[in-house]
């Protein structure tokens, strides 16, 4: 299996509901680096995995839209626990309705996996990956 993987940052505000989450039930907020991580088993007719300037900018894209938000405000968030590892399945669906569409260009179509990491400190953090 081939992968590549892209980075980015998202910063955010947030709360939690829940005794489990402690201090983090009052509003805070959080700092991400995010990595996108696409697979595919054969190198497409250029060799490469998919175009990663595509993929830079498309990751750019996605997390454009949550960047700078206080996600307690937004409708698509409504009552719902914005865990890391939430927001990481967020943002591989997000993605692969963009790779679907084909903003990632043909040698997309012979992807099969994308991965979201969402690190939200040195010493933690979430993935989602999911099938393409």
């Amino acid at each position: 299996m081939f992968s590549i993987t892209v980075r980015d940052h998202i910063m955010i505000a947030h709360s939690f509901h829940g005794e489990v989450f402690g201090p983090a039930q009052r509003l805070h907020g959080a700092t991400f680096l995010v990595d996108a991580t696409f697979r595919r088993e054969q190198l497409d007719d250029d060799n490469i995995v998919v175009d990663i300037g595509l993929a830079t900018q498309e990751l750019g894209a996605v997390v454009s839209e949550l960047n700078y938000r206080n996600l307690d405000n937004e409708p698509d968030f409504a009552g719902v626990n914005t865990s890391t590892e939430f927001l990481a399945k967020v943002i591989a669906d997000r993605l692969a309705e963009r790779i679907q569409k084909g903003a990632l260009g043909d040698g997309a179509q012979g992807l099969t996996g994308l991965q979201v990491t969402l690190h939200e400190s040195h010493v933690a953090w979430a993935s989602y990956e999911r099938a393409l």
